[in-house]
């Protein structure tokens, strides 16, 4: 028999801030998202593997939309594992490094399959369709980013508008819904992070060790720890991009200690919270600040669990949910 123990306030607060956001997200398109001017970088599939990382390096991205020129239709979504994948290939296939600087982006499908990890991105979504879809769209197909793609009026082709971000959807959402101040539950009581089976790392681990755990897990980032298991910090995906930028792979020899140590210094940090913590003053968070990932830490700074921006894009999405609407 289901429970007739009365709704709490903060239970109520809970749920009417969650109800707040998913109508906000599907009155609002994913144009609405997008800056009044943004820059948009397209690679076309013929492209270098080795250009598109110097291009990606040069303007400060870690994804671009990929383009087939020979049928002028979108290809799918370049992102920093496509590039990960690479260095695993070359770790499985020596003698490959030899032809890495001649890899282009049609090599990588191919690539991706020979190591057997997941295929090229190649998730898009109608700008105009309602921007609570393009949520649930990510998750479905697990994607940090989706392209917006529309359809050109005169000449029928698919066009690229723009990417969308899970952290740029989840700032909007913080800038605009006040009723995310009615978030007050914290985490120790949400069903919201990862708390077992984290992979994590040491400074001294070898830096192809950590690749692997990022392919083999599918996973964008590895917390670093001491022997009292204390975050000291956290391994990201992409600071694989910075290692090899130059086509020096000799890089991947390094510790992480030493890898981390060639971060640009305009390195924002990393950002931790507590499980006391609650998504009202994480939003806020998020609203002043380009966050990718919190990890959760205890009174003594050590690793409990670690909570992503998909894992509060899914519990905004679907927290109290029917069975029906969750994803399969």
């Amino acid at each position: 028999m289901p429970s007739s123990r009365p709704e709490s306030a903060i239970d109520r607060d809970q749920r009417i801030g969650l109800q707040r956001i998913r109508d906000f997200l599907k009155v609002r398109t994913s144009y609405d998202v997008l800056p009044l001017s943004f820059r948009l970088i397209i690679f076309d599939t013929s492209l270098l593997v080795k250009k598109s990382l110097a291009i990606l390096i040069q303007n400060g991205i870690v994804s671009a939309p990929l383009w087939d020129s020979k049928t002028s239709t979108f290809a799918g979504l370049l992102t920093t594992s496509d590039y990960i994948n690479l260095i695993q290939y070359y770790w499985q296939n020596p003698d490959a490094v030899k032809r890495i600087d001649q890899f282009k982006l049609t090599s990588l499908r191919d690539i991706e399959k020979a190591i057997g990890v997941s295929q090229l991105e190649t998730a898009s979504i109608h700008p105009l369709q309602p921007l609570y879809k393009a949520c649930r769209h990510m998750l479905e197909t697990r994607a940090r980013r989706i392209p917006l793609v529309d359809i050109d009026d005169e000449t029928g082709r698919a066009m690229v508008v723009s990417v969308v971000t899970q952290y740029r959807i989840l700032k909007f959402v913080a800038v605009n819904v006040h009723e995310t101040q009615l978030l007050r539950k914290p985490l120790r009581h949400l069903n919201l992070g990862t708390y077992q089976n984290l992979e994590t790392a040491s400074m001294e681990t070898p830096v192809f060790d950590v690749i692997h755990q990022l392919v083999n897990f599918n996973i964008s980032s590895v917390p670093i720890v001491n022997s009292d298991n204390v975050v000291t910090n956290v391994f990201e995906a992409v600071d694989v991009i910075t290692l090899i930028k130059g086509a020096n792979y000799d890089e991947l020899n390094l510790n992480v200690g030493e890898a981390l140590q060639k971060r640009p210094e305009d390195f924002p940090g990393i950002y931790t919270c507590s499980m006391d913590d609650r998504l009202d003053t994480i939003f806020d968070t998020i609203r002043k600040s380009r966050v990718h990932r919190l990890v959760i830490i205890n009174e003594n700074s050590q690793l409990v669990g670690i909570l992503t921006l998909s894992d509060i894009l899914e519990y905004i999405l679907l927290e109290g949910e029917s069975d029906d609407s969750r994803l399969g």
